[in-house]
């Protein structure tokens, strides 16, 4: 690796707009070096026929390395690291004192204490930045593989505490070297399935010759647009950290300063008293457990599963593992609205168990439809039946995208950019905003979820690409 050498005591621009000039070449560059983009779907095919990889259910007395430990019933590694399955028992209310409605609910949850490194390096080629890009398999993928970041690691994984091999480019990432670096920030995972569970999402810059291997690609951000339109192709980790790649915004304005949207977000987060407690797996209300599942009484929300894996290009070749399973295919959508000649989307703020701080930025829709088919339209939640009957002419971006497949298995949720039918004060806990103020705030952690961070990433896609139809 090389080191930019600066001297002690050399005062800085505070906000590099360099990166931003390149990161719009590099997204208005839809030809490679490496490879073109219509043959990325190839290539991952043959990646795919070129591994063994073999995922299939097994009864939980078949985990290897874990078990239902005494006295909480969680489901725990025997090496106390990873993760486990525990309990978690949530009640929410709503008011300045708590004594407004409030919602109360038990679930099993996932609780991972370790900071993982989710890394993409970057580099010039012909004066124009690249990506590497891994096609990486993952046992819960729907197609297994998809494109990953350069580096996609629990800290469990890159001290080899499975006892596999090295990860492959980790040291550019484990520190990184502060000269190179182009985003670098802590962003949370599912809130409603982790308890307080971040990664580091992480670009990183290169001049190194980079050793490149078969499972590799050099892509630039232009292909990587192109592919947002594909289905299951780009995995959610990869989503989540280009989210964060720094823009530049040409709108002359926005509905909301600035300083509104915060003190607005501010309240949200203040108004909800959110009590979120860890509790044994044992003693979870509604739930129960089975030879082969933990499910909720109902048939609704997800189950817990266990999976026997092969994967030839893993760190490790073969394991055993909890995984969480959805019963249905998710939403998650955006409503959006020209506000001034700008482009706006509705954002939620959103209250999840799992969250380090209450509440965080989500999209106007974001639930999985067949957990409310039984209630009535008032109980369904807002804007719901608005984005599932929208005609194809209002939606402006759609693609089936499935969430990180090393915790969940097949789960799948049709994002969704659809044009507000008419102009609307919004209900209390949303608000207009536009996509340049929620880049901006991705460079915070715990503000703008891991749901919104995937439409965002569509967005920035979608604007850096010619208008077409769905």
């Amino acid at each position: 690796m090389q080191h930019c050498l600066v001297p002690p005591g050399t005062v800085r621009p505070r906000d590099d707009h360099d990166h931003a000039d390149r990161i719009a070449l590099s997204a208005a560059t839809t030809e490679g070096v490496q490879m073109r983009t219509e043959d990325v779907r190839t290539w991952i095919a043959e990646r795919r026929e070129a591994n063994v990889f073999h995922v299939e259910h097994i009864p939980f007395a078949a985990l290897d390395q874990w078990r239902f430990e005494g006295g909480t019933g969680n489901l725990v590694h025997s090496s106390g690291r990873f993760f486990a399955i525990e309990g978690l028992h949530v009640v929410e209310q709503d008011g300045p004192h708590g004594d407004g409605p409030y919602r109360e609910w038990w679930q099993p949850v996932i609780k991972q204490p370790e900071v993982g490194i989710l890394g993409i390096l970057a580099k010039e080629f012909d004066g124009v930045l690249h990506f590497l890009m891994q096609a990486k398999m993952e046992p819960g993928n729907p197609n297994l593989v998809q494109l990953s970041p350069t580096v996609q690691a629990t800290r469990s994984n890159y001290t080899k505490a499975h006892g596999g091999t090295n990860v492959k480019l980790i040291e550019y990432f484990a520190p990184p070297d502060p000269d190179r670096v182009i985003v670098d920030v802590l962003q949370a995972e599912q809130g409603s399935w982790f308890f307080r569970k971040s990664n580091r999402n992480m670009i990183v810059e290169t001049d190194d010759d980079v050793p490149m291997w078969d499972d590799f690609c050099w892509l630039t951000l232009g292909q990587i647009a192109e592919l947002m339109y594909e289905d299951e192709t780009i995995n959610m980790n990869a989503r989540s950290v280009l989210s964060c790649l720094p823009y530049h915004d040409e709108a002359p304005g926005a509905l909301l300063s600035d300083v509104q949207l915060l003190s607005w977000f501010t309240n949200e987060r203040s108004r909800h008293d959110v009590r979120a407690t860890r509790i044994p797996l044992k003693d979870v209300t509604g739930w129960k457990q089975g030879v082969e599942a933990i499910e909720h009484e109902d048939g609704l929300y997800f189950k817990v599963l266990a999976v026997a894996v092969k994967g030839s290009n893993r760190e490790k070749i073969s394991w055993t593992q909890p995984l969480l399973e959805s019963v249905g295919l998710g939403v998650a959508a955006f409503l959006m609205r020209e506000i001034g000649g700008v482009p706006h989307v509705l954002v939620h703020a959103r209250v999840d168990g799992g969250f380090v701080d209450t509440v965080e930025l989500a999209p106007t829709v974001q639930c999985t439809p067949r957990n409310y088919a039984h209630l009535p339209a008032e109980s369904r939640p807002p804007f719901l039946d608005d984005v599932l009957n929208a005609p194809p002419s209002r939606i402006r971006y759609e693609a089936i995208h499935s969430e990180e497949g090393g915790r969940f298995l097949n789960v799948r949720a049709r994002y969704l950019a659809v044009e507000a039918e008419d102009m609307f004060d919004p209900p209390p806990g949303y608000a207009w905003v536009t996509p340049a103020q929620l880049t901006a705030l991705t460079r915070h952690g715990h503000y703008v979820n891991v749901e919104a961070r995937t439409l965002l990433a569509c967005l920035n896609a979608a604007s850096a690409q010619p208008r077409r139809g769905v």
